[in-house]
């Protein structure tokens, strides 16, 4: 089976060679690695050029990861593409777990996997993601089976790290790839819309190692939360049938984002701003919680905060743990 493995990188210098080497570690090799450098200002292309293997380099103008992604979809030559991010690494025998599934499992178009987290010392942080978000011991269950009702696990918990992700390019192309118009939560929507039509699975074992560190850390903004409104509302009109037959309330997702998103804001004290999210998560989806953190920003300010000083700050999560 020809894979092509694609590497979004910038500025990647201090990592890129290990990512490459991962996977030329791999004991079911790749067809090809497809380097997408997104306007990298070091020596990225310099260490890549140096490493050996199957490397196709594309140089772009800095466009962010999705269209470099896109890039490399639209570059590559096989029929299954597999990603990496230039600071991670996959584990030699990814690539062959994955084989091994699709051929008791020929039906599936998307195969990911569970990852562990490492330090730029490769000490392990977390030693599975699955099990942080408590989906190890359900996905174990499964054993080969596709995951059943992924959409509606898909918008509960994004469980699929794109870097262990195996997917037909036909099914990406399908979709639409990645939604370059986002920075945050692209990732989410694509593989929602593939959940939406195709069966896909998810192997309860680590497949990549994923470095954190300062550059690639992931916090709640407001930019970051906004995206995540047009993900529920992109998922929301292009999969309303399969998520109603997988019993979730279409209009409930979008109208959690909007909570969330007016939640963050009133934690800042923004208090305009969240009152217009907190509207329109109630329009979408009349709800107590929205009415009532959208009446108290009508609150002074000072109010606001010794209200709060009372009381231990809820994060965005139980919002919308509360929401349902």
């Amino acid at each position: 089976m020809n894979i092509s493995a694609v590497i979004p990188a910038y500025n990647s210098a201090g990592f890129i060679a290990d990512a490459v080497r991962s996977i030329l570690a791999q004991t079911s090799p790749v067809t090809e690695i497809i380097i997408v450098d997104d306007g990298s200002t070091d020596n990225t292309q310099q260490i890549a050029g140096a490493l050996p293997g199957p490397i196709i380099y594309i140089k772009q103008q800095n466009q962010g990861p999705s269209a470099a992604r896109n890039a490399g979809i639209n570059a590559a030559k096989s029929e299954w593409i597999a990603f990496l991010d230039a600071d991670d690494q996959w584990t030699p025998d990814k690539i062959d777990k994955q084989l091994k599934r699709l051929q008791k499992k020929p039906e599936l178009v998307l195969i990911a996997g569970d990852m562990a987290e490492i330090d730029n010392h490769d000490q392990v942080i977390t030693p599975s993601v699955l099990d942080k978000h408590h989906l190890l011991n359900k996905f174990q269950a499964l054993q080969d089976q596709a995951i059943p009702n992924a959409l509606a696990e898909l918008v509960t918990k994004n469980f699929i790290p794109t870097g262990t992700v195996l997917v037909k390019k036909s099914a990406l192309i399908e979709a639409g790839l990645f939604n370059q118009a986002l920075r945050f939560g692209e990732d989410l929507e694509l593989w929602a819309k593939i959940a939406a039509k195709h069966p896909i699975a998810c192997l309860p074992e680590i497949l990549m190692l994923r470095r954190q560190h300062g550059n690639n850390a992931t916090q709640l903004t407001a930019p970051l939360l906004t995206d995540l409104v047009k993900v529920m509302q992109s998922i929301k009109s292009t999969a309303t049938t399969a998520l109603a037959a997988q019993h979730i309330d279409a209009d409930r997702l979008v109208a959690d984002a909007y909570a969330n998103l007016g939640y963050w804001h009133f934690t800042e004290y923004e208090s305009t701003k969240a009152r217009q999210a907190f509207a329109a998560s109630f329009k979408q989806k009349p709800n107590k919680r929205a009415l009532l953190y959208g009446l108290s920003c009508l609150l002074p300010v000072k109010l606001i905060q010794a209200l709060r000083a009372v009381k231990n700050r809820p994060g965005v999560t139980s919002l919308q743990a509360n929401m349902k």
